[in-house]
């Protein structure tokens, strides 16, 4: 018996590190995908590799129980269809932790809480970005430079400084120079909008 393990993510920029750390040192193999969306096992190619690997009495391993699937659903389904196929599961870290040979009320209970935990991070994100908006703050990374260094940069731009003259002078980096430049020049598109805009070449 061996355990071959399985790391899903939904999203390519979704981290996989800690799930290797927990499956890499104990599994024969670990494969991975990155896929959304897809309910059933054929549908998923990083699972159905893994599948193709394993033998008879070898566990599918995964960090959480939530790996199997998105969701409630989607895990359901996976979990019906590995068990139908006499494939065990072995499940690392939650309270559905063990071996598994068939469907059980745990399993049910840790992919519903999972849905559930997830569920509710989305609508704390949102209720922060609403309560953010009604302060008139917007999400995303904050400006590097205050008020005094946009007129500094915007003032030696008109004076046909190079962006690379205005990093040094200001103390700031080269792309915040660049950001700056384009921000005040698209505002000058505007109509309505008098923004002092640079002349010169980049450089």
């Amino acid at each position: 018996m061996a355990l071959v393990g399985l790391v899903r993510v939904t999203t390519s920029k979704q981290e996989t590190r800690r799930q290797h750390d927990d499956l890499d040192p104990i599994c024969v193999k670990v494969f991975e995908e990155k896929i959304s969306g897809k309910l059933e096992v054929v549908d998923r190619p990083g699972l159905q590799t893994a599948l193709d690997y394993m033998r008879p009495a070898d566990l599918l391993t995964v960090q959480e129980a939530d790996r199997l699937g998105r969701n409630l659903l989607e895990g359901l389904i996976v979990l019906n269809d590995l068990f139908q196929q006499g494939i065990s599961v072995k499940i690392l870290h939650g309270i559905a932790a063990g071996e598994h040979t068939e469907r059980s009320l745990i399993l049910d209970l840790a992919l519903a809480l999972a849905e559930d935990h997830r569920r509710d991070i989305i609508r704390k994100t949102r209720d922060g970005l609403a309560s953010a908006a009604r302060h008139g703050r917007t999400g995303g990374r904050p400006r590097v430079v205050d008020d005094d260094k946009r007129r500094a940069i915007l003032t030696r731009r008109t004076a046909g400084q190079s962006l690379r003259e205005i990093a040094r002078g200001v103390g700031v980096s080269l792309a915040v120079v660049h950001g700056e430049i384009k921000a005040a020049e698209a505002g000058a598109d505007e109509p309505g909008t008098d923004t002092v805009r640079g002349t010169g070449a980049a450089r």
